[in-house]
Order: C-alpha cells, then sequence, then structure tokens
C-alpha cells in the first residue's frame, strides 16, 4: 500500500471518529426531541440533562486538536550535535543515503535499549517537518557497528516509507479514543461510587438506630455511561485492528532495509541481540545500578548507565540463551511490532548475500568519549536527589549497601530477641540461649512461619522452629562481621554478591557453630570463640 493510500486511509479513520460522535449527539437531540414533543412534566427535563451529561465526553473528544507526539524519553534526553560525534553523524548519514531517504535532523542519546525515529510533520502529515532519531546508549554497548547500522537503516526505513509522517494522525485518533472512553467509565465509576456512599451513610444510621442494615446495591447505575463506552470501546477496536496491520507490515518492510544496508546475518542478529540486551539492561537497572539507592548511595559519574558494560562481558552465557529464546508473540495485543521470532524468521529464510561474518568494531566506539556521553546521559536522566546521592566504587558500593540491608532484615530478628528479655545483639542472644534453651522456640515462634509450622505442635513444631533460629543466628552473625568490617560483601558481575569471610574455611566453621547452637543441647561456645572472639 502506497503513502497516499496510508494517509487516506489513516484520515478516514480519524474521521470515522469524528462521525461517530456526530451520530451519537445527533441521536441524544433526536431522542430530547421526541420527549418534547410525546411527554410532558419532569420527565422531559430528566431526560434532557441525562443526554446534556452525556454529550460532554463525545464533544470533548472531538476537540482535542492536539496532536500527540509520542517521543520516547521526552525531556530526559541528550542531543548530540556533529561537531561532538562527528562519527556517529557520518555513520548515519551514511545509511540514511543508503536507504534512499533524508537523514534525520536531531540525534538524541536516550538511556533505553531502543532506537526510533520521529518527525514533526503538519498538514495531516503531508508537510515534512524536523526529523529526530533516538539512540539508547544500552543499545550501542552490546553491539557492533553493523548491527548499529541494521538498526539505523530499520528506523530510516521508517522515514523512507513516510511511516513517521502518519504516526501523528493514527496516535491522535488513538488518543481520542483512549480519552472518551476513559471519561466514560470514570463519569459512571463516580455514579456508582457516589450511590453507595449514601447508602453505607443510610445503612450507617440504621445500625446506630438499633436497626438491621440493608444491603448496599447498585445495578444499573452508570449503565449509560458503560454502553456509551461500548460503543466507542467497539468502533475503538477497529481502529486498532486497521492501524495495527499496516503498522506490523511498515515494520517488517522496515527490516528489509536493515537487510540491504547491513546484511541478513547483521540484521537478524541485531534483533536477537536487541531481545538479550532488553532483559539484561533490566536486570541490571534494578539488580546493579540502583542497589545502593536505599543506602544514599550511586555508582561513580557514567556507571549507572555504563556499568552494563561488565554485565554483558561477564553473562556471556546468559546472554547466549536470550538471543536464542525469542518471543513468538508481540508484547500485547496492541504492539505494532510483529513477534521478534517472525521477524528474526524472515530475515533468515533470505537467500544468502555473502555478507556473512563481517569483522565490525564495538558500536560504542562511534562515540568520541563515551564516557562523557554516558555521564551527560545521567545528568539528563536523574533526578536532582538522585543526582545528589554519594558516589562511590562498585565494590564499595556494593559492601556498604549489603552491610545496611542485611542490617535492616536482622531488625526483625532483634525485636524477637528484646521481646523474649534479651538484649539485641549476638553476644546477648547466646547468653540467654545458656541459660534457657527453650528461648530459641519462643523466639522462632515470634518470627513469620507458614500455615504448615503454625499447625505443628511438640516435636515436629520444634523442627520447623529449628531452621527458623539458624536462620536468625546467621543474619546476627553477619551484621556482627560486617559492622566490624571482619568480612566484606564481594561484588560479582557473574553472580550474586557473596560474602568473603575472615579466613579460608571460616564458612564450613560457621556452619558447624551454628548447628551446635541449635542443637536440643545447644553449645554456644564454638560461636562465641569463631565470631565474638578478639
Amino acid at each position: 500500500m502506497g503513502a497516499s493510500l496510508r494517509a487516506a486511509r489513516a484520515l478516514g479513520l480519524l474521521a470515522g471518529f469524528y462521525l461517530l460522535g456526530v451520530v451519537l449527539l445527533a441521536a441524544l437531540v433526536g431522542a430530547d426531541y421526541a420527549v418534547f414533543t410525546w411527554l410532558h412534566g419532569p420527565i422531559v427535563y430528566k431526560v434532557v440533562i441525562v443526554s446534556v451529561v452525556l454529550a460532554i465526553p463525545v464533544v470533548r473528544g472531538m476537540f482535542m486538536l492536539r496532536t500527540p507526539k509520542g517521543e520516547p524519553s521526552a525531556g530526559v534526553t541528550v542531543t548530540v550535535t556533529e561537531a561532538q560525534e562527528p562519527a556517529l553523524w557520518e555513520a548515519v548519514r551514511d545509511v540514511a543515503r543508503q536507504v534512499g531517504t533524508r537523514a534525520p535532523d536531531e540525534i538524541v542519546l536516550i538511556e533505553e535499549v531502543n532506537a526510533a525515529v520521529s518527525e514533526d510533520s503538519s498538514l495531516l502529515g503531508m508537510r515534512p517537518g524536523t526529523r529526530r532519531l533516538y539512540i539508547g546508549l544500552p543499545l550501542m554497548m552490546g553491539m557492533d557497528e553493523m548491527q548499529l547500522r541494521a538498526v539505523l537503516a530499520h528506523e530510516m526505513g521508517h522515514y523512507a516509507n513516510f511511516d513517521t509522517r502518519l504516526t501523528p494522525l493514527i496516535a491522535r485518533g488513538r488518543a481520542q479514543l483512549i480519552r472518551t472512553i476513559a471519561h466514560f467509565h470514570e463519569r459512571s465509576a463516580a455514579k456508582v461510587a457516589k450511590e453507595r456512599e449514601r447508602q453505607e451513610k443510610h445503612a450507617a444510621k440504621r445500625i446506630a438506630k438499633g436497626r438491621r442494615a440493608t444491603m448496599v446495591d447498585t445495578p444499573g447505575l452508570g449503565a449509560t455511561y458503560r454502553g456509551m463506552a461500548k460503543i466507542y470501546t467497539a468502533y475503538g477496536n477497529f481502529y486498532m485492528r486497521a492501524t495495527l496491520t499496516a503498522s506490523r507490515r511498515q515494520e517488517l518492510a522496515a527490516d528489509l532495509a536493515s537487510v540491504a544496508v547491513a546484511g541478513r546475518e547483521s540484521a537478524a542478529s541485531a534483533l536477537r541481540e536487541l531481545n538479550a540486551l532488553d532483559s539484561a539492561n533490566n536486570f541490571y537497572m534494578s539488580s546493579y545500578a540502583t542497589l545502593g539507592v536505599g543506602a544514599g548511595l550511586l555508582p561513580r559519574p557514567g556507571q549507572v548507565f555504563g556499568g552494563l558494560r561488565n554485565l554483558l562481558a561477564a553473562r556471556s552465557a546468559d546472554l547466549d540463551e536470550l538471543r536464542r529464546e525469542l518471543s513468538t508473540e508481540p508484547t500485547s495485543p496492541y504492539d505494532s511490532h510483529p513477534a521478534l521470532a517472525e521477524r528474526v524468521a524472515r530475515i533468515e529464510a533470505l537467500p544468502d548475500d555473502g555478507r556473512s561474518g563481517q569483522a565490525a568494531r564495538p558500536a560504542l566506539e562511534l562515540l568520541a568519549s563515551p564516557e562523557a556521553s554516558l555521564a551527560a546521559l545521567e545528568q539528563a536522566v536523574l533526578t536532582p536527589q538522585a543526582l545528589a546521592l554519594k558516589r562511590v566504587d562498585w565494590e564499595d558500593l556494593v559492601h556498604e549497601s549489603m552491610t545496611l540491608y542485611v542490617g535492616q532484615g536482622a531488625a526483625e530478628v532483634r525485636e524477637a530477641i528484646t521481646a523474649e528479655g534479651a538484649g539485641p545483639e549476638l553476644a546477648a542472644l547466646l547468653d540467654a540461649i545458656d541459660a534457657d534453651p527453650a528461648v530459641r522456640w519462643r523466639i522462632a515462634d515470634r518470627l513469620p512461619k507458614s500455615e504448615q509450622a503454625a499447625a505443628a505442635t511438640g516435636r515436629a513444631a520444634r523442627e520447623f522452629a529449628r531452621p527458623v533460629v539458624r536462620r536468625a543466628l546467621d543474619q546476627l552473625v553477619t551484621a556482627e562481621l560486617t559492622a566490624r568490617d571482619a568480612a566484606r560483601w564481594q561484588l560479582s558481575w557473574s553472580d550474586s554478591a557473596t560474602l568473603r569471610y575472615p579466613s579460608d574455611g571460616f564458612e564450613d566453621q560457621l556452619g558447624l557453630a551454628l548447628d551446635a547452637a541449635v542443637a536440643d543441647q545447644p553449645d554456644t561456645d564454638s560461636l562465641r570463640k569463631l565470631v565474638l572472639a578478639p
């Protein structure tokens, strides 16, 4: 389908929204006219009021004139000039030339594993405007230059097919439908809530008078609003199906542009890499980059996003698995992209173009100074509160954060110990165990337990309690050792953080000492000597 036909269809779908509004308004006016003609009395005014209330969201939706831009990461980006990044600009222009389209006017760096394009077109997409290319730095960290060129060619393909000019037109229709439907549902929910509140107050008064309360019930309330919402929802489903079919065809066409520029192998591997990088970056941001936030810490400047490179280097086996496991379904029924597995399969089914095994430098080398770009992105993306956090090396961040969190995790144990009359520290607990071994089971009884453990009695209850007490002792030991730097949390990019004990064999000795402390006849001496001895 040519650009003109796609533009005509997009315009027709948007016009359908307005036509539906006109039809509904005409129906409401017709209903009011019939009421005025055939009925008399208060019911006439009630019908008119209902018609006016129903007409308001219809009119509001029709006159929502602002076109959503749909640009990623608005307000948290770094725009780079050709003087700042000449190699990147040269690569982008070269790709645009090969695709046969005008290069973007701006290149914007973002913090996502993504690349996207936009265009500030006007006159319903007929007049071209400023073009922007968005490139995620995490994307560049995991790709070589040919893979990045494949991604860029895909985005330039959207320009060449005029996809970006029609996007605002389609986005306007979607936004208007969503807004109108949401407004009807809000009005329905508000009406139900108001009636429920009235009935609950009435029931409370009856109870206060010693009378039986009536059941709160709101049958049929808000049905008119929900009915109007269903009408728009039906058109919305048709609108989404029509536009998504075209959008997914556009994505497949853009994939062919990436093959033409970078070759079949680079285009397919770029999509596989995209899948792996997205999962890896999400894991990195939650488990590493933001690990220290609760302790008031962030990694050194440039490392909040740049530390991803360490994870990628250390977890190659995990990444290989992610490259193979491609989704066979779109991420949602309304995702404009076909399933990743389908896209890769289409590309790999193309004839061999003889460009496999192309040598390419890391994509990040296209930047004049990757570290400066990463630091600048932090300044643009992070909040002032985050930027004010203390910056430390990765090793210190992991140790200080884990030490704090383990200490906080032991707070519940300390509360249970204190409630049994012992001090909150490890030494006081060991003294309490020596004086009264049964204190261990009472402490365990104050800590969270499973339903099965709660129902157990006698010997069975003790066996459930034993590992609980052991974990509590282990938490206190860890807090004790890390507080006086006798043990240190060790950073690992390939696995979870681990605790480095004072000496070889310490962990095995600790296990035996903990077992002795929770035995039926407890022995705390070995734990004292191992942990508390000077």
